[in-house]
């Protein structure tokens, strides 16, 4: 069975020779009698004539600070939720910021102060005294400061059995107070025999400064070569 065939619409042709002929017999003061297809296109051209004298006069200028609007709009809406995030977390933030000072203070108790040096140094001869080592050298060289905290370097030359040695330097990792052995060299002290070893080190105990050295140190940092502000 055959499909019916759908009719075919013929489109209707565009004379340009009319089309011009109309345009040449347009009377400007008469409008109303114009033909329809000039009239249109007259039409169409001044609405687009209009248009681009909008966009070009006052438009592009509305549509750039549209854009430039829109841009903004984003960042501050960005820099919005970025900041309620930290409203959000500033308790934690706050928190953690008191662990971390509480934790700072009890460093900083393990280093003593000017005056808690020498008892120090005391507990660190003693404890080689404690563990039968020979003390050879106990030496303590020139403090080094830094931001808040000096070094004490301490030169030691001690002699004893192996096990001695190891207790010693346990004995120095128990102690209250901050000392780090450096530099350990150990070696036999008689060719003959290695029952006995000599050990050499550097001890650092560290202490705290005080407000005074604190704030004389930062003195002598500006006032200083090349520490001089600008």
């Amino acid at each position: 069975m055959k499909k019916p065939s759908m009719p075919k619409v013929k489109l209707p042709t565009l004379d340009f020779n009319s089309l011009v002929d109309d345009f040449k017999t347009l009377d400007p003061k008469d409008p109303g009698q114009w033909p329809v297809l000039p009239k249109m296109l007259i039409l169409v051209g001044v609405l687009v004539g209009l248009l681009s004298a909008a966009y070009f006069l006052g438009w592009s200028g509305q549509l750039e600070e549209l854009s430039a609007s829109q841009a903004k709009e984003a960042s501050l809406k960005e820099e919005w939720l970025d900041k309620k995030k930290q409203a959000v977390n500033l308790e934690a933030h706050r928190k953690q910021l008191a662990e971390i000072d509480r934790s700072f203070g009890e460093l900083l108790k393990q280093l003593p102060n000017k005056a808690e040096m020498d008892a120090m140094i005391v507990d660190i001869s003693q404890a080689a005294l404690t563990r039968g080592l020979k003390v050879e050298l106990f030496k303590p060289g020139s403090e080094a400061r830094k931001d808040f905290y000096a070094e004490l370097p301490i030169s030691i030359v001690m002699s004893g059995g192996y096990n001695d040695l190891a207790l010693f330097t346990g004995d120095i990792a128990g102690l209250p107070r901050i000392v780090t052995l450096n530099n350990i060299k150990l070696r036999p002290k008689d060719a003959k025999t290695a029952a006995v070893l000599s050990m050499d080190a550097t001890a650092i105990t560290y202490r705290y400064l005080d407000p005074n050295e604190v704030a004389a140190q930062k003195k002598q940092q500006k006032g200083g070569p090349g520490g001089q502000n600008k």
